[in-house]
């Protein structure tokens, strides 16, 4: 057991924009004699102001943040701030597959459900300090069961949708490109979806990229 009364407690800022929930984590998370909460932010702007302003070790992040840019957006802005940055640990409800991909391609070091015991977020909060992956067990399942699973086969027209997808075109504007109907995007992007567990045009360019899907 290692001993951390003479290790400077991990110095947090917390990002949640339901200020009732923050406030039960701040009660938390004051619990913890090696956690230091140093500050606390509503939106996604307002983390990433902070954590450049007080350079926590971790920020520990909701993903659905309201108006203004969500976590992954602040997560990403964080990560890639001039060094040294803090190490960001994802908290919150969701679990799907895009959302973890999403997350941890933004630079997220661990992915927490809030479904957690409080000893459960104290142990990933020192993992990530140390830059050391934390994920709950449901998401770290579903992570091994995506590697473990083979790339899913999209077709040629797919790819090429695919490949519009990710340079923001809307369905008109893929339909235009690739002289198809609408109704056909639609159609292809439903088999998309389907395909690689998504169910957002976003999902579906994240697992994309990182599958290496993209034409």
């Amino acid at each position: 057991m290692t001993d951390t009364a003479d290790t400077a407690p991990v110095r947090l800022l917390v990002c949640d924009d339901h200020v009732v929930v923050r406030a039960g984590l701040l009660a938390l998370l004051g619990s913890a004699p090696d956690i230091e909460v140093v500050g606390e932010a509503g939106t996604g702007e307002e983390a990433v102001a902070l954590a450049a302003k007080l350079a926590p070790d971790v920020v520990l992040m909701d993903l659905q943040l309201g108006e203004g840019i969500d976590g992954v957006e602040a997560t990403r802005r964080i990560t890639s701030a001039p060094a040294p940055t803090p190490h960001v640990l994802v908290l919150t409800t969701y679990d799907t597959d895009a959302d973890i991909t999403r997350a941890i391609e933004a630079g997220a070091t661990g992915y927490l459900l809030k479904a957690e015991r409080p000893e459960e977020l104290f142990s990933a909060i020192q993992a990530a300090s140390q830059g050391r992956t934390a994920l709950s067990p449901p998401v770290a399942s579903r992570v091994m069961a995506r590697m473990r699973a083979p790339h899913p086969t999209l077709t040629d027209r797919e790819r090429d949708i695919l490949g519009q997808l990710s340079q923001g075109l809307g369905n008109r504007d893929i339909a235009r490109a690739l002289f198809i109907s609408e109704a056909t995007v639609k159609t292809h992007l439903g088999r998309i979806y389907d395909k690689l567990g998504v169910d957002t045009r976003a999902g579906a360019v994240s697992v994309a990229k990182e599958q290496r899907l993209l034409p």
